[in-house]
């Protein structure tokens, strides 16, 4: 992997994108996880305003603190690293007064605390006019659809998606991002018991990584090992579900022989 080079590919793909929104910088919400810790620094490299935004909801500390480190890292690194807390709890409280109990099932408001993250970005984004920038991994948004659709997958752009979460790593490395995002387990923190994403999903990213590269290129379906198996059933299953996800929105279209005769 050529970590040089591929970084200032990005920051230059950033940088372009940049001079063609007329935005005065980026946004980014700051989760305490590796890829929200790349793509925050890679935004830094641009030389342009980024704004950090660390947007708690009854955080975890381990989560809280490594988000926290993270931002005072980039800001000690960067000179155009700005930063804000918003603390999304109370939000979050009256928003479960509101929805009926019946529809507030783990999952339904695990996203609906991405959701409501998501509105803040672009808050934040619509005042001070900056792009939202995206931190999901080619794993995650192309592989398994692990994230929340309009949720952490509403943004304006992707720098990392075209990234294995092994090479998220490795350029994280690259960049001496701290150590405790570094080693920290992946997770989603949208889960008041601080389940790990692998907990959630069943295989680690980098079995993932295998069963995505595997499908690619099929090799001999009859060598694989039981655990080989199960994770080509896990990603084979989450891609299928979370198609909707990963296809552009679809539009009924009306045939032109119906639009006759209107005025």
């Amino acid at each position: 992997m050529k970590h040089k080079e591929i970084i200032a590919h990005i920051v230059n793909w950033l940088k372009k994108y940049h001079e063609e929104s007329n935005t005065k910088g980026f946004v980014i919400g700051i989760s305490g996880g590796i890829d929200s810790a790349l793509t925050s620094t890679l935004c830094a490299k641009t030389g342009y305003p980024v704004f950090c935004l660390n947007m708690p909801i009854r955080q975890h500390a381990a989560e809280y603190n490594r988000g926290v480190e993270h931002i005072a890292w980039l800001k000690k690194k960067f000179t155009n690293v700005v930063s804000e807390e918003t603390d999304l709890s109370n939000t979050f409280d009256s928003l479960e007064k509101t929805f009926p109990s019946e529809i507030q099932d783990w999952l339904t408001m695990a996203n609906t605390r991405a959701r409501l993250r998501m509105l803040t970005l672009y808050a934040f984004a619509c005042n001070k006019k900056l792009l939202v920038a995206g931190t999901g991994n080619k794993v995650e948004d192309f592989g398994v659809g692990f994230f929340t659709k309009y949720g952490d997958g509403g943004v304006d752009l992707s720098p990392i998606a075209d990234l294995m979460k092994s090479e998220v790593y490795s350029l994280s490395k690259e960049l001496g991002i701290v150590k405790s995002v570094l080693e920290a387990r992946p997770t989603d923190g949208l889960w008041a018991d601080n389940r790990s994403d692998e907990d959630q999903i069943g295989a680690s990213y980098d079995e993932l990584e295998w069963a995505m590269k595997f499908l690619a290129n099929p090799g001999d379906f009859s060598k694989l090992s039981k655990r080989e198996e199960t994770v080509l059933d896990i990603y084979t299953r989450l891609n299928k579900a979370n198609q909707h996800k990963m296809r552009p929105i679809p539009v009924c279209e009306i045939p032109k022989e119906l639009h006759v005769g209107d005025s």
